[in-house]
């Protein structure tokens, strides 16, 4: 019977969880509270405080538990010797499709209208998702530069140029509700875009052409 307490309790978290999830994207942030997730999950707000002391703790389990079941992106292998265009082009996929998730948009959209009054949720998502993206890409960059693949540079800056190139299209007009989750043919063809654009200014013969002119 011991054997099956963790197990019990990680139901029960679980739970928890996914009902807090379901609370901070219908109602809000600020709308929600520990006595409303209590009463959804079926239990005291004592229990409830036993698994997150506070409502901050809920929603950055709540936060880590969507970078955890869509972050393919930060799962994705990136081999250092791979073809550029083609490792890039792989990584940016899919970064626009997980960042593209219905779920992933709703946890935006939420972080986003509530950030005049919580900041801390902004620097949530981004401390528990986006930033280990960031990290991510830019020890690959890095390592592509040391090998001479890449024009010696910042890799951070790098990083944030790539990133930043990939979410410029369909992510913000569709997390702004101005368009439709776009088909993934369009996610392909914004991404190759990305990574020319991208190599464009990173390949090192572009550098030497810029030092010739």
């Amino acid at each position: 019977m011991k054997g099956k307490e963790p197990d019990r309790h990680e139901a029960r978290r679980s739970a928890i969880v996914a009902a807090a999830r379901k609370a901070f994207l219908r109602d809000g942030y600020g709308q929600t509270s520990m006595s409303s997730i209590a009463a959804d999950v079926g239990g005291s707000k004592t229990t409830l405080w036993n698994y997150f002391p506070s409502k901050e703790d809920l929603f950055a389990a709540v936060v880590d538990d969507q970078v955890e079941r869509y972050g393919e992106a930060l799962r994705l292998e990136l081999p250092e010797d791979a073809d550029l265009p083609e490792t890039l082009t792989a990584l940016g996929v899919s970064i626009l499709t997980t960042i593209l998730r219905p779920q992933i948009v709703a946890l935006h959209r939420v972080v986003v209208g509530e950030a005049g009054r919580f900041p801390e949720l902004g620097r949530m998502l981004w401390d528990r998702g986006a930033q280990r993206g960031q990290k991510r890409t830019e020890a690959w960059l890095r390592l592509q530069m040391d090998k001479g693949r890449l024009r010696a540079a910042d890799p951070q800056s790098a990083a944030s140029h790539f990133l930043g190139l990939c979410q410029s299209g369909s992510f913000y007009r569709h997390l702004l509700g101005a368009s439709a989750r776009p088909k993934r043919e369009t996610i392909e063809a914004e991404i190759r875009l990305a990574v020319r654009i991208f190599l464009s200014a990173y390949r090192p013969d572009h550098a030497q052409s810029l030092a010739g002119s």
